[in-house]
């Protein structure tokens, strides 16, 4: 029998790049500078949400905030929130869920839309450590291996290896003001030491189109809780210097010479 393989093509072009983040908002907040720099640019981006139905009240504000991004049409795995039930009732939460369910559903998509660069949570969890950031950071890990491997969800399509991963992450050094705050609402800050970031993008030219794609998660915003709700009740100051550094961690595959998939090029 005769594999058909995707096959990645030489190109001066930008590296595509997908997002796979556990909720809505979590695109925006972590990597929405990032993602708004390579549409810009002109590469194809797109984003995957762990959790939450396409019929949430969510998911039309996720589509607002893609559409901002250039960062297509929401791309929603369907699983419930591990703390708000709302999201998806008539699914399992996602960290009750088959792991390599999860694991298939993702394959999918990144054999389907073929990106350079995956980028998404980190092992923490996120400042936070939310579950479903953690399960969301571990399914990825998964899928990226699986994903070029024709012998693992068959059913999922031809296979396609991304070339990096990245995982969104905080720095000790890089909490700053935001430690405080998350504090003061009664969230934990988890941050990593500052030798495990690898890769530092200041995304202040795109830092309008990043703000903007937080609010449109506008739930979120009217929430005191959320981390898109304080900022929106920060000065304007305080809030970009929060916002316009976004930190990362190269994790797989290991960094190869010549490799043109780069967050900062």
């Amino acid at each position: 029998m005769t594999e058909t393989r995707k096959v990645r093509s030489v190109s001066s072009s930008p590296p595509s790049l997908m997002g796979v983040f556990a909720h809505p908002d979590d695109e925006s907040l972590l990597a929405g500078g990032v993602l708004a720099r390579h549409h810009a640019a002109g590469a194809r981006t797109a984003v995957v949400t762990a959790t939450w139905a396409p019929d949430s009240r969510r998911a039309p504000e996720l589509a607002d905030a893609l559409a901002v991004l250039g960062a297509g049409t929401p791309r929603l795995l369907g699983y419930n929130d591990a703390r708000n039930l709302e999201a998806a009732p008539s699914q399992p939460r996602l960290v009750d869920a088959p792991l390599d369910e999860g694991v298939g559903r993702l394959v999918a998509h990144i054999r389907e839309f073929c990106p350079d660069i995956l980028v998404g949570h980190d092992a923490l969890g996120q400042l936070t450590g939310h579950p479903d950031h953690v399960r969301t950071h571990q399914i990825t890990l998964l899928a990226v291996g699986a994903a070029g491997l024709a012998h693992l969800h068959p059913e999922a399509g031809p296979p396609w290896q991304p070339a990096a991963l990245y995982a969104a992450t905080h720095p000790e050094s890089g909490v700053g003001l935001l430690g405080p705050l998350l504090e003061d609402v009664g969230k934990r800050v988890l941050a990593v030491p500052d030798a495990y970031v690898t890769t530092s993008v200041d995304v202040a030219p795109w830092l309008d189109v990043k703000w903007r794609a937080i609010l449109a998660h506008r739930g979120e915003v009217a929430r005191a809780r959320s981390l898109p709700g304080v900022l929106a009740r920060r000065p304007e100051a305080e809030r970009i210097q929060i916002i316009r550094t976004e930190h990362f961690t190269r994790l797989a595959p290991e960094p190869t010479a010549g490799d043109a998939a780069q967050l900062t090029t």
